[in-house]
């Protein structure tokens, strides 16, 4: 783990700005003995009733924003809102473009709280809507239109459409290279599509910038994540905990303490990443990556009633598929195997829907098929996928899919994409280690497989109710290395 250093822009550095240190004023002798026989004269002049103008330090303070002003800033950046107030926000875009049809900026604006809302309730049906919001807005201002183009960059990023996000995002980059806000997503499509050089490269731009302390935070966010994606953990920890400390309402804390929680529960820390998720909750009860990540916790730390009734929770808030296959496989642990096939049906219903709104949930489907359905249909969807963007998860589930269906030789191509730094895969991710544990078990390589199954569990030993259990049982398979004796790949 590379050691924090503070004072410059790298890993780990807290971009809140530290006040600058005053420096004390020394008054001549003749003028402070002047300042001090006239001192109450000056206290009676004081006193009296101003008859001109205010000096400037003694004006009141400019009224905050209020809540419909922060909800307009917050889809327009790209920043977490709450849902009330997105839906408020709509409602009044939505009567701003009626009156005003050729009014660019609205049909923006409106196409993005589309985006922020979809994204938070789960919801694909807003999806359409803002793609025909933002169309029409880049029919009324044609050329140049950069609040449109980052708009339609961050719905294709929700639609996993990172081809189209790439686009648009790099064309908003070149219109307004120094908004701060074209960056974010356009380093998400650039991550997407596994082009990790790109997404490093255009976070130094973004981190290179001036921003003010409202921006601050979001920043710390995406840097975040970068680092999470190279490895460094704790780097990721210390800007998201520094994003929270630093965030200008309720909704964009919970977002980012969200953040933390699930960067705990990766290292397999329960009682801190439910501490965060809970906390995320009392914020914003809509947050749904706190929803499902409580419901993940609670499972995990043995709370099964806590969690099943949690997880349906946050289902009923935030329909995502993903949550509901996490919640038939928490049931198949429980040997409740109706329940189990019910809620992957659930997860299949509520990806097709998704997909009805223009979401790519291959990946989940994927996903699904391989662990619970047709292995070969998942290899069939997954290799399609990792043609069209081939990121480090699809590269992940392509060769736990191929390990499944039975193809371990090249299975284990994909999967060591997935977990070799060389080529991408810098994140400790348990999953991903299981798998190409599991995959070089088949193939005889006892001692990379016993490496790899057991850095899961050191990572995380509770990252799956149905998973976790198997990798102990084939550790405990493979028995200890012999005394004297290097692992195969040492050299």
């Amino acid at each position: 783990m590379e050691k924090r250093q503070y004072g410059h822009s790298g890993p780990g550095t807290s971009l809140v700005a530290e006040s600058a240190p005053r420096r004390t004023r020394r008054w001549p002798r003749r003028l402070l003995a002047v300042a001090l026989v006239s001192g109450a004269a000056a206290g009676a002049v004081l006193a009296l009733p101003s008859t001109g103008p205010r000096p400037r330090e003694q004006r009141p303070p400019a009224p905050a924003p209020g809540p419909r002003a922060m909800a307009l800033t917050a889809v327009t950046t790209g920043l977490p809102a709450a849902l009330p107030q997105l839906t408020e926000l709509i409602g009044r875009q939505e009567s701003a473009v009626r009156q005003r049809p050729a009014d660019a900026r609205a049909w923006a604006a409106l196409g993005a709280a589309y985006v922020a809302r979809g994204r938070q309730t789960a919801d694909a049906a807003d999806f359409p809507k803002a793609e025909r919001a933002l169309n029409s807005s880049l029919q009324v201002k044609g050329t140049g239109n950069a609040e449109a183009l980052g708009a339609l960059t961050s719905l294709a990023n929700a639609r996993r459409d990172f081809p189209a996000a790439k686009r648009y995002g790099e064309e908003a980059l070149r219109l307004t290279p120094k908004r701060w806000s074209a960056y974010p997503p356009l380093i998400d499509a650039y991550n997407g599509l596994g082009d990790y050089t790109k997404a490093r490269a255009t976070l130094d731009k973004l981190m290179a910038l001036r921003t003010g302390p409202a921006e601050r935070p979001a920043v710390m966010a995406r840097a975040a994540a970068v680092y999470r994606d190279r490895g460094w953990r704790e780097d990721a920890v210390a800007q998201l905990t520094d994003a929270a400390a630093a965030a200008g309402t309720p909704a964009e804390q919970a977002a980012w303490l969200a953040g933390v929680g699930q960067l705990a529960w990766e290292r397999g820390d329960r009682d801190d990443a439910l501490r965060h998720f809970e906390a995320a909750l009392r914020l914003d009860p809509a947050q749904g990556t706190a929803a499902t990540g409580r419901a993940r916790t609670l499972a995990a730390l043995g709370r099964t009633d806590q969690a099943l009734t949690a997880y349906d929770q946050a289902l009923a808030g935030h329909p995502d598929p993903r949550t509901a296959l996490e919640l038939g496989e928490l049931y198949e642990s429980l040997g409740r195997v109706p329940d189990a096939g019910k809620q992957y049906a659930r997860a299949r219903t509520l990806a097709a829907r998704a997909a009805s709104g223009g979401v790519d949930e291959e990946l989940l489907t994927g996903r699904l098929e391989a662990d619970h359905g047709d292995p070969d249909e998942a290899v069939t969807r997954l290799r399609a996928e990792w043609k069209r963007q081939p990121g480090i998860e699809v590269a992940d589930a392509l060769g736990w899919a191929l390990h499944r269906a039975g193809d371990d030789v090249e299975a284990l191509k994909y999967a060591t994409v997935a977990t070799d730094k060389a080529k991408g895969g810098g994140v400790r991710s348990a999953p991903h280690a299981f798998h190409r544990g599991m995959i070089e078990r088949e193939l005889g390589r006892v001692g990379p497989a016993r490496r790899h199954l057991s850095d899961a569990l050191l990572v995380n030993p509770y990252f799956s109710p149905v998973w976790a259990p198997e990798a102990r049982q084939a550790v405990a398979g493979l028995g200890d290395p012999e005394d004297g004796t290097l692992p195969e790949d040492a050299l």
